[in-house]
């Protein structure tokens, strides 16, 4: 999602972008491991946290993320909700400090997961 907001803006008028990755050129120092260094060119063109730049409006995204993703760490929904910030645009964040990559650990939060996306979807897509 966070490629497809910044390549097809216009597409958007809602994006939830759960567990994010946004910084796919720093993806290496946030848990995961290029083998390939060769691919940096092609990473570079669609990478979405460099692509978030000074002078464009974003669709204003609910960035949703957990403190203890094993998978996608939760850097990149942070890093990118700053960088949102910093460009004065418009964004939602939660970040579950109790689950895993689902973004939740139980039922209950199963629950409140679902009622936020519904709520900002609908506020999002209804007049």
């Amino acid at each position: 999602m966070g490629t497809a907001i910044t390549q097809r803006r216009d597409l958007f008028n809602a994006a939830i972008v759960q567990v994010a990755l946004f910084d796919m050129l720093r993806f290496t120092k946030l848990g995961w491991r290029s083998r390939h260094p060769e691919q940096r060119g092609w990473i570079e063109a669609y990478s979405p946290y460099q692509k978030l730049v000074p002078g464009k409006t974003y669709p204003v995204p609910f960035i949703l993320t957990s403190t203890k993703d094993g998978r996608v760490h939760p850097a990149h929904g942070r890093k990118a909700a700053a960088r949102l910030a910093a460009l004065g645009q418009p964004y939602y964040y939660y970040e579950n400090i109790d689950g895993g990559h689902s973004a939740t650990a139980n039922l209950t939060g199963y629950a409140r997961r679902l009622a936020l996306e519904y709520t900002y979807a609908s506020r999002r897509l209804v007049d």
